[in-house]
């Protein structure tokens, strides 16, 4: 492996592991057994680094974030597929979730792509209570799936803070509490026949 690809991979890993904020360029030297020189050379400063891993989270994001196609009929295991999937992606870059507020501050054009991230997630998600709805799986109107699409997007952008927040900075999250968590929010709208996937998921996950 290249020099180049080892700091973004050691960084992702320390970030991961000690919070972005408590690891430094002469962190990820020391831990690569390179020269803070031999970094510098590749990257100017952390920020760099930074984006960099920001770019590969976004390329695949976007891979995600795709809208179902209108002449399929969207089911509650779609739904359930698209939400691991997206939750699988923000836990290899969780520390961009964790300090999500400070690093759009910080570093130069990541609050303007988040914000497309937001959007599209949004999107997705509206799409996929229409298609829920269409196949009689869901009941809610126009209003009701606008801000449900929207409370579903906060829960996958915050859920890592809030459990990072109740477990005491201890990083003990559980991914499928997550999934659950997002998935649950679809429950007051869906028909009787379909509420039993729900109660199967949480014997899963919970």
């Amino acid at each position: 492996m290249k020099t180049r690809d080892r700091i973004l991979v050691t960084s992702l890993e320390l970030f991961n592991e000690f919070g972005e904020p408590n690891v430094t360029t002469i962190h990820i030297a020391d831990e690569m057994d390179i020269s803070p020189g031999n970094l510098y050379y590749h990257f100017r400063n952390k920020n760099e680094i930074i984006y960099e891993l920001y770019q590969k989270f976004e390329k695949r994001m976007n891979e995600i974030l795709v809208p179902p196609p209108e002449d399929r009929q969207i089911t509650m295991e779609d739904h359930w597929l698209f939400v691991h999937l997206l939750f699988e992606h923000i836990w290899e870059y969780r520390f961009i979730y964790r300090n999500l507020p400070d690093l759009l501050a910080s570093v130069d054009k990541l609050a303007t792509h988040f914000n497309r991230i937001l959007d599209k997630k949004e999107r997705v998600n509206k799409a996929i209570c229409e298609g829920l709805i269409a196949n009689g799986t869901m009941l809610a109107s126009l209003e009701e799936v606008n801000a449900l699409s929207q409370n579903i997007t906060m829960t996958m952008t915050y859920w890592l803070n809030y459990e990072n927040v109740r477990n005491k900075g201890k990083h003990t999250e559980d991914l499928g509490k997550g999934v659950y968590q997002v998935m649950s929010l679809l429950t007051p709208y869906l028909e009787p026949t379909h509420r039993a996937f729900m109660q199967d998921l949480s014997k899963k996950y919970l």
